[in-house]
C-alpha cells in the first residue's frame, strides 16, 4: 500500500451551510507537527523503523515523498503505520526541491542527515506564508556543532567533518531549531547543552523516539537540553502523539454550534492554558479520561489572548479561537507576537460580518457578539484555514472555502469528521 503518493488537486473548495448543529463522537489523528521530526529521526539509524498513527495529510505525504525519492525504503503497513529504512542507498542529492518547497518539516532534514552525509545540499523549506521564518537560528546553531553551511541560490550547502558537541544558546524558543539540534547532536562527539529550548509537545514526542532509539538524553520538555552524543542509534517502533490542535479545533466548532460532542484522544497537558481560558470565555466542557465532552455554549464572554510558547497559549490555535470571539459578549484583545502575517485570515472573517479591527500586525480587537454570513473566502494557510471553516458552520447561508489544499496539509480529511457530526460541508472540484 502507498496511498500517500495520492496528491490532492489545487482547486478543490468547501462548501458549507450554516447553523447545522454538531453532534457525536470525533477521534483525534496523529500530531503533524510531531510526524515530521519523528520521521527525519529515522534518518539517523539505517535500521528498520516502524512509525505508527502517522496522519493523512498534506505535509506528512510530502515527507514521506521526500525520504522514498532520496532512497529510503518505506512500506506503508496499515493505514496510518509505515515501516521506514533508511539503509546504505539514501543519496541526499536526489532530493526534489519542490518537494522540499511544499512543507516547513523539511528544514529538519538538515539536522537529520548531518550526522551521517557529510556532504549535501538543500533547498529552502517551504510552509505557511505567515510572516517572515528565517532559519538563521538553525543556521548558527549547527555551525556551532561544527557544520560549514553556504548559501547557493535557493540551495544551503552543508560540509561537515566531524560534529561536536558544546553549549548553545537559542536566541529565540524555536521549536524546530530544537528539534535540528536535538537530531545532529544525538550522534555528534561530547556533550550537547541546549538552552532556551522550545518545550513544546512535539519536541517532547521527538525526545522520546530518540532516547527510544538509544540516544542519551536529559531535560526535555524543559528550556535546557543535555544531550551525550553516541555512535549509532538502532531501529525503533513508535507511536506518534495525538494533535492538541485538530483537538482545539474540534472542541471550539463544538462551543459554538447547538449540540453536544465527544471528542476522543486529547492529552490534556498539552492543551492546559487552551482550555483554562476556553473556561474564563464561559465554555461547558467536562473532561474524561482522554476525552472531552463539549456542549453547546451561548453566553460567551470576551476575554484577552496572548500567544505564547508552551506551555503558554498556543500560536496555532489563535486563529481557531477568533470566530468564537466573534460570538462572546464585548471586546477581546487578541495579542499574537510571534508572526506579522498571522491575521491574513482576518480579512475574511470581516467579509463575513466579523467585527474585528486590526490594531498592527501583531494585535486585534474582536467585537462581539456579532452575527456571520456566507461568503466566498479565501485560506492562506493550515490555521486561517480551519478559521474560516468554523466561522462557516455558524453563518448564515452558504460559505465557499478556496484552496483547501492549505487546510488538507494539516488536516486529516476535516470535512468527513465534520460530516460524521451533522454539518453540511462538501468537498467541490472546480
Amino acid at each position: 500500500m502507498e496511498n500517500f503518493i495520492y496528491t490532492k488537486k489545487m482547486n478543490e473548495r468547501f462548501v458549507i451551510e450554516g447553523g447545522r448543529p454538531l453532534e457525536g463522537t470525533v477521534e483525534i489523528s496523529g500530531y503533524k507537527n510531531a510526524a515530521g521530526p519523528i520521521l527525519a529521526a529515522t534518518l539517523l539509524t539505517n535500521q528498520k523503523c516502524i512509525i505508527d498513527n502517522l496522519p493523512q495529510v498534506e505535509d506528512v505525504f510530502n515527507c514521506l515523498k521526500v525520504l522514498k525519492g532520496i532512497g529510503v525504503k518505506i512500506n506503508q503497513l496499515e493505514k496510518r503505520k509505515f515501516e521506514i529504512e533508511a539503509g546504505a542507498e539514501v543519496d541526499p542529492s536526489k532530493m526534489n526541491p519542490d518537494l522540499i518547497g511544499r512543507t516547513r518539516m523539511s528544514v529538519l532534514l538538515m539536522g537529520a542527515l548531518l550526522p551521517r552525509f557529510k556532504d549535501f545540499k538543500i533547498s529552502r523549506p517551504g510552509g505557511d506564508k505567515i510572516g517572515l521564518r528565517p532559519i538563521t537560528t538553525h543556521l548558527n546553531a549547527l555551525e556551532k556543532l561544527g557544520a560549514k553551511i553556504k548559501e547557493e541560490g535557493d540551495f544551503y550547502h552543508f560540509n561537515c567533518a566531524n560534529l561536536k558537541g558544546r553549549e548553545i544558546v537559542l536566541k529565540e524558543f524555536s521549536v524546530t531549531a530544537t528539534e535540528n539540534l536535538m537530531l545532529a547532536s544525538v550522534l555528534a562527539q561530547g556533550k550537547t547543552i541546549i538552552k532556551g529550548a522550545a518545550a513544546e509537545p512535539q519536541v517532547q514526542d521527538l525526545g522520546g523516539i530518540l532516547k527510544e532509539m538509544g540516544a542519551i538524553i536529559e531535560g526535555v520538555g524543559t528550556h535546557t537540553v543535555v544531550i551525550e552524543g553516541i555512535e549509532e542509534l538502532q531501529g525503533v517502533e513508535h507511536k506518534v502523539i495525538s494533535d492538541p490542535l485538530e483537538a482545539g479545533t474540534f472542541i471550539v466548532a463544538s462551543a459554538i454550534t447547538p449540540g453536544q460532542v465527544e471528542i476522543k484522544n486529547i492529552i490534556f497537558e498539552h492543551l492546559d492554558l487552551f482550555l483554562d481560558k476556553l473556561e474564563e470565555m464561559g465554555v461547558d466542557f467536562k473532561k474524561k479520561s482522554d476525552s472531552l465532552l463539549v456542549r453547546f455554549s451561548p453566553k460567551l464572554k470576551a476575554v484577552h489572548v496572548q500567544a505564547l510558547p508552551y506551555p503558554g497559549f498556543p500560536t496555532d490555535l489563535v486563529p481557531i479561537i477568533v470566530p468564537a470571539l466573534t460570538q462572546a459578549e464585548g471586546r477581546s484583545l487578541i495579542h499574537d507576537p510571534l508572526y506579522e502575517n498571522r491575521f491574513n485570515y482576518v480579512q475574511e472573517l470581516r467579509k463575513m460580518g466579523g467585527d474585528i479591527e486590526i490594531v498592527d500586525p501583531h494585535r486585534v480587537f474582536v467585537f462581539g457578539k456579532t452575527p456571520l454570513f456566507g461568503r466566498a473566502i479565501e485560506s492562506w494557510d493550515i490555521r486561517a484555514g480551519a478559521s474560516l471553516i468554523i466561522a462557516g458552520l455558524i453563518a448564515r447561508g452558504k460559505t465557499v472555502i478556496n484552496n483547501v489544499y492549505q487546510i488538507d496539509r494539516g488536516y486529516e480529511r476535516i470535512e468527513e469528521k465534520l460530516q460524521n457530526l451533522g454539518a453540511s460541508i462538501e468537498r467541490i472540484k472546480s
